[in-house]
């Protein structure tokens, strides 16, 4: 139990450190308009790819099975804008129909 503690306090550090790095990299200055767009840019494909190795990774490796039907039905909806509700559902439906038929 006490590497579990070590390991957490650790991490609480390296995160205090690493906010308290870009201040005093800064000095009160603007970021560059640059690097304002990576760092905007930054938080969705950190969540997109939490998204798909979390939906699809088994260990060390991706599998591609039903789910991959799913989250295409929900990209299409999404684009077309449908209703959440429809794209939850309406993924959750093509998934359960590409398991029943596999």
């Amino acid at each position: 139990m006490t590497a579990v503690w070590v390991t957490i306090g650790a991490l609480a550090l390296a995160t205090a450190a690493l906010k308290l790095a870009g201040p005093l990299a800064l000095g009160g200055r603007p970021l560059p308009a640059n690097a304002l767009n990576v760092v905007e840019l930054l938080a969705s494909a950190l969540l997109a790819a939490l998204v798909v190795v979390e939906t699809f990774g088994h260990g060390r490796s991706l599998t591609l099975d039903a789910r991959v039907l799913g989250a295409a039905f929900a990209a299409v909806a999404l684009t077309r804008r449908a209703p959440m509700i429809v794209v939850v559902l309406g993924a959750a439906a093509v998934t359960a129909i590409a398991r029943l038929l596999s």
